[in-house]
């Protein structure tokens, strides 16, 4: 149903009755009071067909379009005794009862309050009955053509998921030290979390099962079911029923990766060479010396290399730290689920989802999910191509006479193609509600002029009516996506690189879709996207 609630004392609604004529009896419409709503000629129509009157439906539209009161002449005869009726809409979860009250015609009887909950409790209506909207329908000259909220339910109380608690730093953060010397420190990173035998690693927090509400049948409404914690973990780890949490069975290295719990003393080699053979660890590595050309380590937690690596390729599902640096002989490769710490990156291709820092990178592709440092005596970019999403802060950046050098910060491509491909759906589904509402409109103005459908006409309505519900659904549901890319888009925007020491000549500096070839030497600025176009700024 539709129409407007009373919301003020001397709001009205207009609304039409059958009363005496000279020589029969007729159709009076009252216009609405203080901004109501207007009677509907579609409501006039089906009332006059329920009572089988005839009607000339032309007719019936300009009584309507008059906006004052008057009266429509119908049949002859003595006016007839219609007492009052009213029609009735239950949602579809039982938590909202909606009635809309007819008025009886002028020789008609008033329905009383008695009769009315007589016929809620027939339908099963027994809760949250609202007394008071009854009572000024009931205790007044009556409010009629309004959508009245007649009985509400009581919406059931959300509980509280469980939550898994961790008692060790799950979000450990590579920081290397630079030294008075301006030299990097990469060997105390103090990056291990190490535990004890017996320590508590973590513990599940138990949540609130919520409460039951009711509906207007008096049927309980079950809130959602919460969800339990179950706490995953790997070896060297048991559960303790006391408390429901685990603790570390060996002293060793604490990892979450995944949302698992490893607990693992370390695989510890002096080098990956053919005395070793490739490494495939589920905890973490440490390499005390080198990691020798054409050798694998693989390792879902951290891989920490003291020495060299050379045209190896390491995989870790969490951090990569190589103290001595990293030359690829264009076949090595570092893949890191977490950051990447090295002295130099040299002839490589180099991924990290989080950040990279590094004293110089030369001749390498290299991607960072975050920001990449270059900082350190060096502190050189020299040619190959360098990105990352958020920044790009470097000492010097290309060289006199090197090679083509490409760096880039800002939209992710993957973030870009959803988002325009959101814009082409979002646009799909605009027409796509349009061109049914126009379809609605239509039929709805056959209708109010007396034309009759077949059932299966009817029936095709009603399904493009639920279409155009569900668009609209799908429709909240991308607008809220693209929302969310958009916020996204805006932060990666704001990415930049920062120069430090020199930038030179034929170095190509992309920001999100745009880019420039730096034609002249700059010192110590910073390179962002203003108003279209990469601007050099002052640090």
């Amino acid at each position: 149903m539709e129409g407007r609630k009373v919301q003020g004392a001397d709001m009205r609604n207009g609304y039409f009755q059958i009363v005496s004529v000279q020589g029969g009896f007729g159709i009076r419409v009252v216009p609405p009071v203080d901004g109501g709503a207007p009677v509907k000629v579609s409501d006039i129509i089906a009332y006059l067909d329920r009572q089988k009157y005839y009607y000339d439906p032309p007719a019936v539209k300009r009584l309507v379009d008059a906006s004052v009161e008057n009266v429509m002449f119908l049949m002859r005869g003595e006016c007839p005794k219609i007492p009052e009726s009213y029609l009735i809409d239950i949602s579809s979860d039982y938590m909202t009862v909606t009635v809309r009250f007819i008025p009886p015609s002028e020789t008609g009887k008033r329905l009383t309050f008695d009769e009315f909950m007589r016929d809620l409790r027939y339908r099963n209506i027994v809760s949250g009955i609202q007394m008071q909207v009854l009572s000024e329908h009931f205790q007044s000259e009556g409010i009629y053509l309004t959508d009245l909220i007649i009985a509400k339910g009581r919406e059931p109380i959300q509980g509280v998921d469980d939550r898994i608690e961790y008692y060790f730093n799950t979000e450990t953060q590579i920081a290397p030290t630079l030294k008075e010397d301006g030299e990097v420190d990469y060997y105390n990173l103090n990056i291990i979390q190490r535990c004890r035998k017996g320590d508590v690693l973590a513990r599940v927090i138990t949540g609130n099962p919520g409460e039951h509400g009711i509906n207007v049948l008096g049927k309980k409404v079950a809130p959602r079911e919460v969800k339990h914690g179950v706490i995953k973990y790997g070896k060297n780890i048991e559960r303790i029923e006391e408390g429901n949490a685990i603790t570390s069975m060996v002293d060793g290295h604490v990892s979450l990766v995944d949302d698992t719990v490893f607990v693992s003393d370390v695989y510890e080699v002096e080098n990956v060479d053919f005395s070793t053979g490739n490494i495939n660890y589920s905890g973490s590595v440490q390499v005390n010396g080198n990691v020798t050309s054409g050798f694998e380590v693989r390792a879902e937690g951290n891989v920490i290399i003291n020495g060299v690596v050379e045209g190896a390729y390491i995989q870790a599902g969490g951090d990569i730290i190589i103290a001595r640096g990293m030359n690829g002989m264009h076949k090595g490769s570092l893949h890191a689920g977490g950051n990447i710490v090295a002295k130099f990156i040299e002839n490589s291709d180099v991924e990290a989802e989080g950040y990279i820092n590094t004293e110089s990178i030369l001749h390498s592709t290299v991607t960072a999910g975050t920001e990449i440092e270059v900082e350190g005596k060096r502190g050189f970019i020299v040619g190959g191509h360098v990105q990352a999403d958020k920044q790009i802060a470097v000492k010097t950046l290309g060289a006199a006479m090197g090679a083509s050098t490409i760096v880039e910060v800002g939209i992710d491509p993957k973030v870009k193609a959803n988002y325009m491909l959101l814009q082409r759906d979002i646009g799909d589904i605009v027409k796509q509600i349009k061109t049914m509402q126009a379809m609605l409109t239509t039929f709805a103005e056959k209708l109010s002029k007396g034309a009759h459908f077949t059932a299966e006409q009817v029936k095709y309505i009603k399904g493009l009516a639920k279409d155009i519900e569900d668009k609209k659904v799908e429709l909240a549901q991308k607008n809220e996506e693209l929302q969310s890319l958009q916020e996204l888009i805006g932060m990666q925007s704001q990415a930049k690189v920062i120069v430090r020491g020199e930038v030179f000549p034929g170095t190509t500096i992309v920001i999100g879709d745009i880019s420039t070839v730096i034609q002249t030497n700059y010192h110590y600025c910073r390179f962002e996207a203003v108003d279209g176009n990469v601007k050099m700024l002052p640090i």
